[in-house]
């Protein structure tokens, strides 16, 4: 395989972790049984390799429709594929532009979100005067922002407080500060909790931009009915008061007459596939609340529904692996998913991430239209970029049945 073909072929065939257990494939698939292991890719000096699909050029703008006048209107910096943007339209928000780096992800949010501008490039080369020009005179309601959260990450090996994407929260400081929305809305992963001091600073820095008082709190996703063992840190901060997250409603779980969603319940339904197979067509009826609620806008089709192209020795890895047990001895997170659980949190994986979980069932990793029914996509919510950095967008992405708990608590405030 010529080097030039890398970027089709990272696409479309997983590559195993270097560890000593397995047999080795390097970069263009080639078995290398005797390779020595990467002992300083974890090693906190050496610098974070960044996604290649990211857009270094000047910030390119692409236009939306006109803005409707009745309903309350957002803008999300740090959008990835809008997972939170997708949660307040279920609300009843109406989402008028989103911001990222990452070119598959601005792609995705674009055919996800037709009407809504957006902006493909690096947030602290944009001038947050473009978004006032584009609103005519009109306030934002909520202005969002999922920074990126590997710098503070668990699952991050490299995890510091120095790591420089810590900080990138202070572009989102500086877009309140000119744009002075009604509501600002900041969410992380729970690591941060316990990195550094970085949750007081941000609160701090939040209320004295947008002159309100910023509080947060850890939210836990399948309160609010999706089917992954996931905790959001959300920041908010309402014009005038200080919010109450009492107002957002838990689900499902404890107190509720709800169970929590089963990955049965959240992916039974979608037809089993052997390695690199497609298929279009649902596997039976929708037979849980939450399949019916994923195939609501559906016209009886299945989109980005394609087995991973898996090396022979990663299918035998699945196949010997007992549902629920770790696939890998040293990646506990990485199990094959068993039928009558939660999902454990679903992750981008860096930069060529290989996938996650094995199947319940079939001896293979999860699709992307798995990975979307794992995050609460619903089904219409097509993903573009590939199997790879489909994975770097659904890992990245905040629930959408969690963004839409937090929106209507929200939408009280702005009545």
């Amino acid at each position: 395989m010529k080097k030039n073909d890398l970027k089709n072929y990272s696409e479309n065939v997983d590559v195993l972790e270097t560890n000593i257990e397995e047999p080795q494939y390097n970069i263009y698939g080639e078995l290398e049984p005797d390779v020595e292991p990467i002992k300083n890719v974890w090693d906190k000096t050496v610098k974070v390799e960044e996604n290649g699909y990211y857009w270094k050029k000047e910030p390119v703008f692409n236009k939306g429709g006109e803005i409707p006048n009745d309903k309350p209107v957002i803008v999300e910096l740090f959008c990835g594929c809008g997972g939170t943007s997708l949660g307040f339209e279920m609300a009843g928000f109406e989402l008028i532009l989103g911001c990222d780096i990452h070119a598959p992800s601005i792609d995705t949010f674009k055919t996800n979100h037709p009407n809504s501008s957006t902006i493909l490039g690096d947030v602290r080369k944009v001038n947050p005067e473009v978004i006032k020009e584009l609103l005519n005179g009109r306030r934002i309601d909520v202005l969002m922002a999922g920074v990126p959260c590997q710098g503070f990450s668990l699952n991050n090996r490299k995890r510091h407080e120095n790591d420089d994407r810590n900080l990138l929260y202070k572009e989102y400081v500086r877009f309140i500060d000119v744009l002075q929305p009604k509501v600002v809305v900041l969410e992380n992963v729970s690591g941060m909790k316990s990195t550094g001091n970085f949750v007081e600073e941000i609160e701090k820095d939040l209320s004295r931009a947008g002159n309100m008082t910023v509080k947060s709190k850890m939210l836990y996703a399948p309160d609010y009915g999706v089917p992954q063992k996931r905790s959001r840190l959300v920041f908010v901060g309402v014009e005038g008061e200080e919010f109450d997250f009492n107002k957002i409603k838990k689900t499902h779980g404890i107190d509720t007459e709800n169970t929590y969603v089963t990955i049965k319940e959240a992916i039974g339904d979608l037809p089993s596939l052997k390695p690199k197979e497609s298929k279009k067509k649902y596997k039976t009826e929708p037979f849980s609340e939450y399949q019916k609620l994923m195939r609501l806008n559906t016209n009886g089709s299945v989109e980005c529904h394609i087995a991973p192209n898996h090396p022979l020795a990663t299918i035998e890895k699945i196949r010997n692996t007992i549902p629920g047990e770790p696939m890998y001895p040293k990646f506990k997170q990485r199990i094959r998913l068993a039928w009558d659980i939660q999902s454990p949190t679903q992750v981008s994986g860096g930069i060529r991430p290989q996938f996650q979980f094995g199947h319940p069932e079939d001896a293979r990793g999860l699709t992307i239209r798995e990975r979307c029914r794992i995050q609460s996509f619903p089904d219409d919510f097509i993903v573009k970029g590939g199997t790879v950095q489909g994975r770097v967008q659904t890992g990245n992405a905040v629930p959408p049945l969690l963004a839409k708990a937090v929106a209507l608590a929200i939408k009280e405030y702005l009545v």
